[in-house]
């Protein structure tokens, strides 16, 4: 019986022992894990960017009209010779009372001013009269040989001068005679404008209606915009990229336009201008950027829902590598002498790894050496992962 009693009490100190050991026993860290694969590795500048037309043209007014209504809306296609606005002639200005009795008095003035050049159109008629006679009696006593040839020479030249006179004073009188017609237009009431010829403005090119400046009827001065019209197949990017990082966005680089609501785009580089600009960030930075230009190589029909003016974000490609061994960048973090490493996940353990990198990408990160496709590290490690430490992998 007593040693019966004995091994009972081993075996319930042994399980307590065992419970106790498995109690304070460490636990497995839960960990994300991530997969090792060998693919395609691309590193580039990323940066917000908007699209923009080509080719955009302002159709303006080119004479001070009264423009009848628009009925043309945005998103409207129109060829090039269409009419796309209207011009009549304007409406004359309305006068006040003030004005009214200034234009009275030139009119009062310009009435004055027509008998007064009729009475010297009349004096110029009978001075002609009186010279014709006088010629007449000159020419008479000449060939009686009276008078010398000389003094009817002066009569002739007398008769010529006052006619010339006589011209001048009629031309005056016309002259009176419009200036009264024209203050008397002055005193006219506005009324409705007179049917004129209208003038048809038409668009310079085949395109679509982006905005509409003008809508209703209105009466504009010359050169006031009345829409704006351009081709959406010719479309472009544009981002405005840090003077540091356009240095390597050289003309003929790729470009992948993402983020604007569909799949990305493919584009290229086609010119970055030659002047930069300060621009203040969000933090009141003042950073020097540069405008980039890409055009779209990808076709119409998979970016046509792209309007202008579009916000998108412009990936441009500086590196690419094909079966590259890549890893997810969040598996990285600094080790010993400045490199870095990574947890390799080896059964239920970690196992530490240090690894050369070669480049990284706000993703992946292409790791030269340290590592092979298929194996799984642990990513964005936390403080309580250390070498063989045991882990157990989240489910996704």
């Amino acid at each position: 019986m007593m040693h019966r009693k004995i091994w009972g009490w081993g075996a319930g100190a042994a399980a307590i022992v065992a419970l106790l050991a498995w109690a304070f026993a460490p636990r497995p860290v839960a960990v994300e894990a991530g997969v090792v694969q060998a693919g395609r590795f691309e590193q580039g500048i990323e940066e917000d960017g908007r699209t923009r037309l080509r080719d955009r043209y302002t159709v303006s007014a080119p004479v001070a009209a009264r423009l009848t209504r628009i009925v043309l809306r945005e998103g409207d296609r129109v060829r090039a010779g269409d009419t796309v606005a209207v011009l009549l002639p304007v409406m004359s200005s309305m006068i006040d009372d003030r004005t009214a009795r200034e234009a009275a008095a030139r009119h009062a003035a310009a009435s004055a001013g027509v008998q007064r050049a009729g009475a010297r159109v009349d004096r110029a008629r009978i001075a002609v009269e009186e010279a014709q006679l006088e010629l007449h009696r000159t020419e008479k006593l000449a060939r009686e040989g009276f008078l010398s040839a000389s003094r009817l020479d002066s009569a002739r030249l007398a008769l010529s001068a006052v006619q010339r006179e006589q011209e001048a004073a009629r031309a005056e009188r016309e002259v009176a005679l419009q200036e009264r017609a024209q203050a008397a237009a002055v005193l006219q009431p506005p009324g409705p404008v007179q049917a004129g010829q209208p003038l048809a403005v038409r668009s310079p090119v085949d395109g679509v209606v982006l905005k509409v400046a003008q809508p209703s009827e209105a009466t504009l001065p010359a050169g006031a915009a009345l829409l704006d019209i351009g081709d959406p197949a010719r479309m472009e990017v544009v981002a405005e990229l840090l003077t540091t990082d356009a240095v390597q966005a050289q003309p003929g680089r790729r470009a992948v336009i993402e983020r604007w609501g569909g799949p990305p785009v493919q584009g290229r580089v086609r010119r970055v201008e030659p002047a930069a600009f300060t621009k203040v960030s969000a933090l009141g930075i003042e950073e020097q950027r540069v405008k980039v230009l890409i055009d779209l190589d990808s076709p119409p029909a998979a970016w046509q829902v792209v309007g202008d003016g579009f916000r998108v974000t412009v990936r441009i490609i500086t590196q690419s590598v094909d079966q590259a061994v890549l890893a997810p960048v969040g598996a990285l973090f600094p080790f010993a002498d400045g490199g870095m490493a990574v947890y390799r996940i080896d059964g239920k353990r970690a196992r530490l790894q240090p690894v050369e990198v070669a480049g990284r990408n706000g993703s992946e990160a292409w790791i030269q050496s340290g590592l092979q496709a298929g194996q799984s590290v642990v990513v964005y490690p936390p403080p309580t992962v250390s070498e063989g430490r045991r882990v157990q992998v989240r489910k996704p």
